[in-house]
């Protein structure tokens, strides 16, 4: 597939393979919107960014810096064109050393895609600097204008895609990469599908529907959400739409997952979970709560059942995920599987009762 807007470099100087990389992870596993050339990250420098994350070669080198980074591309025969601060920082914002990366990449004729929250194009330096090379800087998280943005209507209610949530029991869990996975899978069956993103990263990764959500004011998130699948319904009337959550319902710091259940009305809802982790990300000492709990919190407030557990090995050996997998399924009953892992076929299964509402 053609990519939609040119071929990207990947920049996630000291942090792929982290939880703030989680950008630049979901960009090597898939996306529609670039070829990926390249991820910069000095610390795996000389190894490849498939098998780093997942142990399968994909032919995307991972690099030290951004000299190396463009002659590689120029070695390969390829042109890049864009830079994509893969970067996902808590916070959202950027070291010095990061912005000199940025620098030297504006000044390289690249355009600049950055999904953080310290916006490029409100910098004076950088802005001055795309203007003298004649590149283009995105800041995907910034908001529209208020006057574009909507409440919720009820006109959700037209809509007659089913629709399957992908919530999470913690935040940089695994949700988007589940969520393209079942697209991906649904769509192998013959289901027309569509994802609704919710994230920068989903949006980088070509999702044609969503929104930001962690960007826009909170009185606008509900609409937006409905909005979305709205749009999405009278342009391409999907059989399936995937929906991709934030953070969590019980995260202290990204409680994310209410309006999604409020506003996008799943039908049925897969939750992702990390059994490897025993705190909330970035909050040692905040234990997570148990996962029957977080099932129990999703189903009493969606008034919708909990189909299917999807795992995030982080953490764990090969050994360590299957007997994690057993206990989890005995603890719920329901289907696990690790979708970096395993096949997709049960969880599917699980979802095809709800295709027929």
């Amino acid at each position: 597939m053609k990519p939609l807007d040119g071929n990207a470099i990947v920049y996630c100087q000291g942090a792929f393979n982290t939880p703030n990389g989680k950008t630049a992870h979901g960009l090597v596993r898939f996306t529609r919107r670039y070829e990926i050339l390249s991820v910069i990250d000095e610390r795996y420098a000389g190894s490849d960014a498939g098998f780093i994350l997942d142990a399968k070669e994909i032919g995307v080198p991972v690099v030290d810096s951004v000299e190396t980074s463009l002659e590689t591309a120029r070695r390969s025969g390829k042109t890049p064109t864009h830079f994509v601060v893969g970067l996902a920082p808590d916070g959202g914002r950027l070291n010095e050393r990061n912005r000199e990366d940025i620098t030297n990449a504006i000044t390289n004729g690249l355009n600049i895609d950055s999904g953080l929250h310290d916006f490029l194009s409100d910098d004076p330096a950088f802005m001055d600097l795309a203007r003298k090379h004649g590149i283009t800087m995105r800041d995907i998280r910034k908001p529209p204008d208020r006057k574009y943005l909507h409440f919720f209507s009820g006109e959700i209610e037209s809509v007659q895609s089913t629709r399957v949530a992908v919530l999470g029991t913690d935040s940089a869990v695994g949700k988007r990469t589940t969520a393209w996975k079942l697209v991906n899978g649904l769509q192998e069956r013959g289901f027309q599908t569509t994802m609704i993103g919710t994230g920068q990263t989903a949006w980088l990764q070509g999702a044609e529907y969503g929104i930001i959500l962690d960007s826009l004011v909170n009185d606008f998130v509900s609409g937006e959400i409905e909005h979305a699948i709205v749009r999405a319904w009278n342009e391409k009337k999907p059989r399936v739409m995937i929906l991709e959550g934030q953070g969590s319902l019980l995260n202290p710091a990204y409680p994310g997952g209410f309006e999604l259940i409020a506003a996008g009305r799943p039908h049925c809802i897969i939750l992702q979970h990390a059994p490897g982790r025993v705190d909330y990300d970035g909050f040692p000492g905040y234990a997570i709560h148990p996962l029957r709990n977080q099932i129990a919190a999703v189903e009493l407030i969606s008034e919708k059942p909990v189909v299917a557990v999807t795992m995030n090995h982080e953490g764990l050996g090969p050994d360590d995920i299957e007997s994690a997998r057993k206990r989890i399924h005995r603890e719920t009953k329901l289907p696990v599987i690790d979708p970096l892992v395993h096949s997709m076929n049960e969880v599917l299964d699980a979802i095809s009762p709800f295709l027929h509402i």
